[in-house]
């Protein structure tokens, strides 16, 4: 018999409870609409702002990753989070820089929670910190990928005959292919031993601390 008190799970947080600020010495904006907010309080916030991202955008972005550690697969042998620290371990150890290394760790962050887009998924969390090169590769990877799924794809489609090949000539085309092909198809084999995650965070947090380009 469902009751009241186990109808809903636990309170996380009791009514009238802040969540901690990042610093000592930062302010709270004390409306609660941000319809109320005023001049002043966009300038502590944006003041603020600043600082947090530059320190927890690159741990909150590993965070995203890191929740599908122990996620079960629907048939590949090993699961998302570990064809993305397998792809990343490949690109390190074929000599790649460290932003190629750190979109090769981040590629499929969305392909289980936005698997329609998750090219574009994951060329926005970290496009104002990568190459135009990689953020091609990225926005398209899904797409040239899509010629090597047998079976998968009906080949005799015009859109998916053209798809990819409507971009051939283009600056990024081969290197698109060429990740697809040495990187990202091949990441599904259990007998690749990959790099820890704690390997990549460092990588990570230079990548990120970079200047955003703008957007």
């Amino acid at each position: 018999m469902t009751t009241e008190k186990t109808k809903y799970p636990p309170i996380r947080r009791k009514a009238g409870e802040r969540d901690k600020l990042l610093r000592p010495g930062w302010k709270y904006i004390e409306p609660c609409n941000m319809d109320h907010y005023t001049p002043e309080d966009w300038a502590v916030m944006n003041q603020q702002r600043v600082v947090y991202q530059a320190e927890e955008r690159a741990k909150q972005a590993l965070e995203i990753l890191l929740a599908s550690r122990d996620a079960p697969t629907f048939g590949y042998q090993i699961n998302n989070y570990e064809h993305c620290l397998q792809t990343a371990t490949m690109l390190h150890r074929d000599g790649h820089n460290e932003e190629t290394i750190v979109v090769g760790l981040f590629h499929d962050v969305g392909f289980i929670v936005c698997p329609e887009k998750h090219g574009p998924f994951a060329a926005d969390l970290i496009r104002p910190f990568i190459s135009e090169k990689n953020l091609w590769m990225l926005e398209r990877h899904e797409i040239f990928q899509r010629i090597h799924l047998h079976g998968f794809y009906q080949p005799e489609d015009p859109d998916f005959i053209n798809a990819r090949e409507q971009w051939r000539g283009h600056k990024y085309f081969d290197w698109t292919a060429e990740f697809i092909e040495r990187y990202d198809i091949v990441a599904i084999n259990p007998n690749i031993e990959s790099l820890p995650i704690e390997f990549f965070e460092p990588m990570v947090r230079r990548v990120f601390s970079a200047s955003p380009s703008p957007v």
